[in-house]
């Protein structure tokens, strides 16, 4: 069943999103409840750092990362691609900073869902990007015409 999304929604969504840069950046794990369900499955496996379930996993990734972890997240680029009922599903983009000064970017896929606390993440995927335009001009450098 197809749910229509208030403006409410779509900025508590928005928030619950961004809250986690500051959550995380600040290390304040024990906030984490704040932004994800119990439940939670948060896959970093295509940065090579693995899956974590639940909020206690989730914790202790962090914190095994350590020094070699972002000092900074940023969320941009938020887009709502599915609802029903008391689950959203959303795309964003994410900029981290290191330590060291370098940049990475990664897109988010995250599926909330509705709690009696506002909106949760309850799976979120990682996916880098590491190649220009997802490697499309590596088609038209082998002579692959675009449609």
């Amino acid at each position: 069943m197809t749910y229509k999304l208030d403006d409410t929604d779509r900025w508590a969504i928005a928030e619950t999103l961004s809250l986690h840069g500051h959550i995380v950046d600040g290390g304040h794990l024990d906030r984490l409840e704040e932004i994800f369900t119990p439940e939670v499955v948060y896959d970093l496996s295509a940065v090579g750092v693995g899956t974590f379930e639940g909020i206690e996993a989730a914790r202790k990734g962090a914190l095994q990362l350590g020094a070699g972890g972002p000092i900074a997240h940023h969320v941009t680029n938020v887009v709502i691609t599915g609802a029903a009922d008391d689950v959203v599903t959303v795309q964003s983009k994410g900029l981290m900073i290191m330590a060291d000064g370098t940049m990475g970017s990664v897109t988010h896929l995250d599926t909330l869902r509705r709690h009696e606390d506002g909106w949760r993440i309850s799976h979120r995927v990682i996916r880098p990007q590491r190649t220009p335009m997802n490697g499309a001009h590596l088609a038209d450098e082998a002579g692959t015409a675009h449609e």
